[in-house]
């Protein structure tokens, strides 16, 4: 069994300054930063997953990150991925005597890491697959709900449907090849960034076309162009969604500018619904005010952990 003395997380919907903020901590207390995020696992989704690689460097200091750029996107990851690759990446942290730092928005990686959630080995299954995408979205949902599943997923989003029930079956499958994670966390600090609402679309919107402007249309269009499969980037939601709608003309600079920042919004409510579910399943969560000045931020946290270790 993996033994962790201490392991903090940064948490917070999009657009909240999670990265940021856990580098500044990752300085003062000698971490690394273990990335919570479900697309930044994939090469070449840069700006629309906000990897925002440049904060991971203060100054003159680089501060280690891990599961960024860890997949190609023809492959899968889930959250039993997660888990396994989170310990490992954790257990190196721990043996150059330094703390690891859990950042990212996926409340199920998050979730499944803090109360060690068992897990069968995930393995791809075609047919299962073929059947399902037969399927409507309401078929999809409602066998979803029937497995009693912890994933939420994307609204009319078939490819994420499909991923779930695949995953929930083998979970679910007591006949799988068993292949549990055992650890134990001794001490969980878990920290959330969070803004009123209003403030939090305001960000949503101006990240939003901070990254277009950035060239986030043009990265969706070099995946296009290196035959990346225009499904594929579309079941990746959000901005490879619409952004690769628009690409193909099936939606105008206007309509994609517009569904994407109501979609974004709609992703960090059902954030924070996740992650008002983690503090009902006894995780507690130390919020931070958003509004507050960054260095307020760093003293509030450092206190916190002061007190606990």
């Amino acid at each position: 069994m993996k033994d962790i003395p201490l392991l903090l997380v940064v948490l917070g919907a999009t657009a909240t300054g999670k990265t940021r903020l856990a580098v500044k901590i990752a300085i003062e207390i000698n971490g690394e930063i273990i990335s919570a995020d479900s697309r930044q696992v994939y090469k070449g989704l840069d700006l629309g997953t906000g990897k925002d690689l440049n904060e991971y460097k203060i100054n003159t200091t680089d501060i280690p990150y891990h599961l960024i750029d860890i997949r190609s996107i023809d492959q899968t990851y889930s959250v039993y991925d997660f888990q396994r690759d989170a310990l490992v990446a954790i257990e190196k942290i721990i043996n150059k005597n330094k703390t690891p730092i859990i950042c990212g928005g996926t409340g199920l990686y998050i979730e499944a890491l803090l109360l060690n959630y068992k897990f069968n080995k995930f393995n791809p299954d075609v047919e299962l697959r073929e059947k399902l995408s037969k399927m409507s979205i309401h078929e999809l949902d409602l066998i979803l709900k029937q497995l009693d599943s912890n994933i939420i997923v994307e609204k009319n989003n078939r490819h994420r449907y499909i991923r779930a029930i695949e995953i929930a079956l083998q979970n679910n499958n007591n006949s799988n090849e068993q292949d549990i994670l055992e650890y134990n966390i001794n001490k969980s600090l878990v920290f959330g960034i969070r803004y009123p609402r209003d403030m939090l679309r305001e960000r949503i919107h101006k990240r939003l076309l901070d990254r277009i402007e950035a060239g986030m249309i043009e990265e969706v269009k070099i995946l296009l162009e290196n035959n990346i499969d225009p499904n594929k980037l579309i079941a990746f939601g959000l901005e490879y969604k619409f952004i690769t709608m628009y690409l193909l003309g099936k939606l105008t600079y206007d309509e994609m500018i517009d569904k994407l920042y109501t979609a974004i919004c709609q992703f960090a409510k059902r954030q924070e619904t996740w992650f008002r579910r983690m503090e009902k399943r006894n995780i507690n969560i130390n919020w931070i005010d958003g509004r507050l000045e960054e260095e307020k931020k760093i003293k509030e946290i450092l206190n916190k952990i002061n007190n606990e270790i």
